[in-house]
């Protein structure tokens, strides 16, 4: 049987435990890639925003522990 990180109600329709948001996935992978999320930003007419968020983004450490 797989294991899974997030458990969900009793129609799957929502997170119960350990939810998530997006950026954390998506800070999960760039740092599977060897890249920082909270570091990565872009120049944009004037500003400097970050790739994943506003706010910093921890990646996942317990899916890959």
């Amino acid at each position: 049987m797989p294991a899974s990180y997030v458990e969900t109600d009793e129609l799957g329709a929502a997170a119960v435990t350990n939810r998530l948001h997006v950026k954390n996935l998506h800070a999960m992978i760039l740092n599977r890639m060897g890249l920082d999320s909270n570091h990565l930003n872009y120049f944009y007419g004037g500003h400097g925003p970050k790739l994943v968020a506003v706010e910093d983004a921890e990646p996942i450490h317990e899916i890959f522990a």
